[in-house]
């Protein structure tokens, strides 16, 4: 491990003195930027993609009588809290072995029993569209909504359709390491023209002012500049890190607790402009994000006992990072031993499934999810940042091979 080099374990996109600049006087519309590149009929920026999809999850209460809310068993313990915040039930439905898709057999059975589903969140996590006609399909004729959560695939294609206007709904996160960044925000879209003018008073009514929250972003993104670098990431990614392991808190130490008292700020205008400014290069990121993956990909074929979760056939994943599943939990547990501080960019997606969170359990209705338990216990994932080099990406190919 070294404290003069570490990867982040994430493509986000790295900020330039030029992008803030740019950004005092730049024209044109971050929400622009959205609705025309992806096809919607409406795009908001929200605080975050967690607020965004609080207000839309409030949009549908007022389009619908029902009230239940299908999640994955391997999603971002975000989501629940929201849906708990909104006062909205929640029901859980295990995924696909060895994939973050539904299990669909057991996403109809849940549909076709119960009459009080809602909508159904649509995850294409790590960036990989899911098969999204499976869904529909389950859904048609049932007045169920689908709600796309596009946090970690913004640049995505389903058979020729970008991810977050394929549904009713959809949101994106703009949060640091998501890709395109203003350090914390998010987007919530709809490609329904019927549902847009809802979707935007109920924004207005629930959007709170962003006064010194907003002051406090601005210092964050300056943060991000200085720090969002090879040279630099160990200190605010490791730092933290170590302190909560120190004291016990695993969940802290991973960054995955949270509370369902989340802001739902105003963004400023300065943030969005310098979103709009970085959106130019979002098609040449993911170019280099898709190089980077196929690079692990074609050398890992080789290596026996490790799977990796590639995009389906009929659709283009942005690949923010790469999963390799292991085929026993032991050979994770060693992996994780010896890659996690390596430096290279080694982490996880998510330390439980969802049921498995002690501190949403009063939230969550017990349910046995057994491929969403083992894909936790036998996941890593390979970073695809920018700052990553091709010797390093090779040194980390190797040390797996080993294993």
């Amino acid at each position: 491990m070294s404290i003069f080099r570490e990867i982040p374990p994430t493509a986000g996109f790295p900020l330039y003195l030029k992008d803030f600049l740019s950004s005092f006087r730049a024209g044109g519309s971050l929400e622009e930027d959205f609705r025309n590149y992806i096809g919607l009929d409406y795009a908001r920026v929200t605080y975050s993609g967690t607020a965004a999809f609080y207000f839309i999850l409030e949009a549908a209460k007022d389009l619908s009588p029902k009230r239940t809310v299908v999640i994955p068993a391997y999603v971002c313990p975000l989501i629940p809290l929201a849906i708990k915040r909104a006062g909205l039930k929640i029901e859980v439905c295990d995924i696909s072995p060895d994939r973050f898709d539904y299990d669909y057999r057991q996403l109809e059975n849940i549909c076709l029993k119960d009459n009080d589903i809602l909508a159904i969140v649509a995850v294409h996590l790590a960036g990989l569209p899911l098969n999204f006609e499976a869904i529909k399909k389950i859904t048609a004729g049932r007045g169920i909504f689908i709600i796309e959560d596009c946090a970690q695939s913004l640049g995505a294609e389903y058979k020729g359709m970008q991810t977050g206007a394929l549904a009713d709904f959809s949101f994106f996160s703009l949060c640091r390491g998501k890709g395109l960044t203003i350090y914390e925000g998010g987007v919530a879209a709809t490609n329904k023209k019927e549902y847009s003018v809802i979707l935007d008073n109920k924004i207005n009514l629930l959007v709170k002012p962003g006064g010194l929250s907003e002051v406090l972003k601005m210092w964050e993104l300056f943060g991000y500049w200085i720090f969002y670098r090879p040279q630099l990431a160990w200190f605010v990614l490791r730092i933290p890190e170590f302190f909560w392991q120190l004291e016990g808190n695993k969940l802290r130490a991973v960054a995955e607790y949270f509370n369902e008292d989340f802001p739902t700020h105003k963004v400023s205008k300065f943030r969005m402009r310098l979103g709009h400014v970085t959106f130019r290069r979002l098609e040449q990121e993911i170019i280099k994000q898709r190089e980077k993956a196929a690079f692990y990909l074609g050398r890992l074929k080789e290596v026996s006992g490790v799977l990796a979760i590639e995009e389906l056939p009929g659709t283009s994943a942005t690949y923010p990072y790469l999963t390799l599943v292991f085929d026993e939990p032991g050979k994770r547990e060693a992996a994780l031993k010896i890659l996690q501080y390596c430096g290279l960019g080694v982490s996880q997606v998510y330390a439980y499934a969802i049921i498995d969170y002690d501190y949403l359990k009063a939230i969550i209705p017990h349910k046995d999810c057994p491929n969403g338990r083992s894909l936790a216990a036998r996941e890593i994932t390979l970073s695809t940042s920018a700052f990553l080099r091709e010797n390093e990406m090779d040194s980390l190919i190797a040390k797996i091979k080993e294993l």
